[in-house]
């Protein structure tokens, strides 16, 4: 029964204008708060512009029990420091977060480089709803659910979602390809950050989908100004504990960081706390709490990814480049990040043949020679001769001569026809090959003055010209000459012959 003065769905009316007044109460209540240049929510949105499913960072910073380094997060892009290449005040990246219209990214870069910052800011700046999680602690499940949400709200609202997938690497092949129809259709917009080379760790059809954004480590002077806005600062950093560095700790933190902030700060602030205030109150930080604080550095290194080709070609290319305190420097890098020994000395022997060749022909021995004196010593003993044959290798006069001879050749291969062996040149040992008249005609070297006698070693037709043209570095130079005798006495006997043919 109805009651007279009661019509239908009058109680549920009821609800709805009560809901329908809390909501636009808090509307005008965050209209008030809000702060200038924000995005204003509307009475159809479920949570402020720009407010994440979880904790906001800014939340987060000012809890004074969190880490020195979630507490300096910047708050706005004027804060943001480092990385002037993609953030700097004409840069694309920067334009397209100020004016809300970012779209897909990856940001690849080191880690404590300003990856995840830059996600939080962008949180802050954008009138999409911006959820966040880790690949490390999230699966399939939670990237549809939120996938699903982000359907949902475009439907109902018009408006955008932006996903923030940190550490976007961790998700295997498949993983990946789930993001892959919803950035396509503009469901989410994804903002992936990655510390691996992502031409090798994200799929191909996704990478295609997202502008690739690389990050550096912080250069000195950044690293420099973080620390000493912790120091001075008083609401988020270290101020109150009235906090000085000494210049040699200063510097030591900044070294040994790397680039890496999060990793300075950390270790600042682990410094300050440990030292005592003096009688005034102030707690001057010298450089062995520094270094105590820093305790061992970590070399940025993975042995199958971009670290490693990378550290590797520099190797390489310095004792290429014939400058040995670099490629020691490069050697002993890798070793102490835990490159495999065996591997290095692989490559030492590689580019004694490829690199020095004939120009100083006992290079090759000197890196073999290392090679197994690694096997029959093992390091740390080892690092004595292997370093021995880097610098050996890197002081050596050069020729490439040896890998353009390869090159042609097999050019030759490859494109001019395969004559058969010449009858002199073929082998005459076996039962009835004299009788095939095989090796009639051969002139033995060693009945000859000098050791050398003219005749034609290749069939007609088969090379385009000489391989080997040595250079004049070191012992080649020496091997040029001779050469170039025999070339002239070969080329004569050549004349010589067909004016007798005449």
């Amino acid at each position: 029964m109805i009651a007279p003065d009661q019509k239908p769905g009058g109680s549920r009316n009821r609800e709805f204008r009560d809901a329908s007044s809390a909501r636009v109460s808090r509307v005008q209540k965050l209209k008030d708060t809000r702060r200038c240049g924000e995005p204003m929510p509307t009475l159809f949105d479920d949570e402020p512009a720009g407010e994440s499913t979880g904790s906001s960072s800014e939340s987060s910073a000012a809890r004074s029990d969190a880490p020195l380094a979630a507490r300096m997060r910047p708050r706005t892009l004027e804060e943001f420091v480092g990385q002037p290449q993609i953030l700097g005040p004409d840069a694309l990246l920067r334009r397209a977060i100020e004016q809300d219209r970012l779209g897909s990214v990856l940001f690849w870069g080191p880690p404590g480089c300003g990856k995840s910052t830059l996600a939080m800011l962008i949180a802050q700046h954008t009138r999409a709803y911006f959820e966040s999680f880790s690949a490390v602690l999230s699966g399939v499940a939670e990237v549809r659910k939120a996938i699903g949400a982000a359907r949902d709200r475009r439907r109902a609202t018009g408006r955008k979602t932006i996903l923030f997938v940190d550490e976007i690497h961790r998700f295997n092949r498949s993983q990946q390809d789930a993001f892959l129809p919803h950035v396509e259709d503009g469901t989410i917009t994804l903002i992936g950050a990655t510390t691996e080379n992502p031409y090798f760790e994200v799929n191909t059809p996704l990478l295609s989908r997202a502008r690739l954004f690389r990050f550096e480590p912080l250069r000195d002077d950044d690293v420099r100004q973080l620390l000493r806005r912790a120091l001075g600062d008083t609401e988020r950093g270290l101020g109150r504990l009235h906090a000085e560095l000494d210049p040699d700790a200063e510097e030591h933190l900044i070294v040994s960081a790397g680039g890496d902030v999060r990793r300075a700060l950390t270790a600042l602030e682990a410094a300050v706390l440990a030292t005592q205030p003096d009688a005034c109150g102030a707690r001057r930080v010298s450089i062995a709490l520094a270094e105590e604080g820093m305790q061992q550095r970590v070399l940025a290194y993975d042995r199958d990814g971009d670290q490693h080709y990378d550290l590797v070609s520099a190797f390489i290319k310095s004792m290429r480049g014939s400058d040995p305190d670099a490629a020691v420097y490069w050697l002993h890098r890798m070793l102490a990040a835990g490159e495999d020994p065996r591997f290095l000395c692989r490559r030492i022997v590689i580019h004694a043949a490829e690199d020095v060749g004939l120009a100083d022909p006992m290079a090759l021995v000197v890196a073999t020679s290392a090679a197994q004196a690694l096997e029959l010593i093992g390091l740390p003993e080892a690092k004595i001769p292997i370093t021995q044959a880097v610098l050996y290798i890197a002081t050596a006069p050069k020729s490439n001569a040896v890998v353009k001879a390869i090159g042609r050749a097999e050019q030759d291969v490859r494109e001019l026809p395969h004559p058969p062996v010449p009858v002199h040149l073929r082998d005459n040992h076996y039962r009835g090959a004299r009788n095939l008249g095989h090796g009639h005609g051969y002139l033995y070297p060693h009945d000859y003055p000098d050791g050398f006698v003219a005749q034609e070693y290749a069939a007609a037709g088969s090379r385009s010209g000489p391989y080997y043209e040595p250079t004049d570095h070191g012992h080649e130079a020496g091997i040029r000459r001779r050469l170039a005798q025999w070339r002239d006495r070969a080329q004569h006997a050549t004349e010589t012959a067909g004016k007798d043919e005449k």
